[in-house]
């Protein structure tokens, strides 16, 4: 796994890069957030969507609230990014558009806009 810190517009941010996933599980999400707070000093982070667990799109396992609930009880902030065109869920797009009109967690299509979306996300 990569850790890129960035510094967009005051703001830092971390962006990982990994042949494989990172988040598979909450532990792991855990992990990712404290290896990054301890790298970078980041309390942002950009992730690609395919280094997250599939099951994490399957609302149903419940891995998706467990994982985001920790990001938000240690004030991490996080931007998912990649193409979620594929997936037929309802339930799954509402929650992505709902989580885009909060201020915490993000869905985008490319890594630039997850960026500034973390960017400005006060």
């Amino acid at each position: 796994m990569k850790i890129e810190h960035l510094n967009e517009n005051g703001i830092d941010l971390a962006v990982i890069s990994s042949d494989e996933a990172v988040i598979t599980g909450v532990q792991s999400a855990l992990d990712l957030m404290m290896s990054v707070k301890y790298e970078t000093g980041a309390e942002r982070i950009v992730i690609p969507k395919e280094l997250i667990c599939e099951e994490f799109f399957i609302l149903s396992t419940g891995i998706a609230g467990e994982i985001l609930q920790k990001f938000i009880n240690y004030h991490v902030k996080a931007a998912i990014y990649g193409d979620y065109s594929h997936y037929t869920s309802k339930p799954l797009k509402d929650f992505i558009y709902e989580s885009n009109q909060g201020k915490d967690i993000f869905f985008t299509a490319t890594r630039e806009q997850a960026i500034q979306k973390l960017a400005r996300a006060q």
